[in-house]
């Protein structure tokens, strides 16, 4: 099993994929990966978010597929026993924590505050997802809380463009950026996974651009 930080490090952004359709999702993950990106988020946001995570890690063996919006430890349990290899959260929770640990798996929740992200620090974790970024404060809060945290690495959510990926990539202390942008609605509605390679495409160049 691959190291997911240094993954992460390497691709820069991780694609968030939504669907309640595991062929969906795995049509949406082969075109990501086809744009040049290998580390790939499906949301627990629908009815069959377990179902598109088991076959996203089964049928797209080229991605490294984690579980995001992880609300409880339980929910944590069966991302895990669906083959998740990393948990994302959208805020900061002890129990949820404590399930990655005992797995030794990745655990990237959310913080806003620099409470929560000393308490993230204290719980012995070394990267967060910084969320909702724009909202939370963008990048200015993101260079103050890395100047005080200096251990610290971020995983920016939220808010994150096409037009603000390399400001984010910037910061020595975010490690990648997280995005919704790359898989959107109406194409993936329309069938159309041509336009998510190309957005992933895209993505990729710029983060390399803003981070050789």
């Amino acid at each position: 099993m691959p190291d997911i930080n240094e993954l992460l490090a390497k691709s820069r952004v991780v694609p968030l994929v939504q669907a309640d359709d595991p062929t969906i999702a795995v049509e949406i993950s082969r075109a990501l990966a086809a744009g040049g990106l290998s580390v790939v988020e499906v949301v627990f946001r629908t009815d069959r978010a377990l179902e598109c995570l088991q076959a996203v890690a089964d049928q797209v063996p080229e991605m490294i597929a984690g579980a995001g919006t992880v609300l409880t430890a339980v929910q944590a349990e069966a991302a895990l026993a669906n083959g998740a290899k990393f948990i994302v959260s959208p805020g900061l929770d002890d129990a949820v924590v404590a399930v990655a640990k005992k797995h030794g798996v990745p655990i990237y929740p959310g913080i806003m505050t620099p409470s929560e992200l000393q308490h993230a620090y204290n719980l012995g974790l070394d990267t967060v997802k910084f969320f909702p970024a724009s909202i939370a404060g963008g990048i200015p809060a993101l260079k103050a809380l890395s100047s005080v945290f200096r251990s610290m690495r971020f995983m920016p959510t939220g808010g994150v463009s096409p037009e603000n990926l390399a400001d984010f990539l910037a910061i020595p202390a975010v490690l990648a950026c997280g995005g919704s942008w790359l898989t959107p609605k109406d194409a993936i509605d329309a069938g159309n996974y041509e336009v998510v390679t190309a957005l992933a495409a895209a993505a990729v160049s710029i983060a390399k651009k803003a981070r050789p």
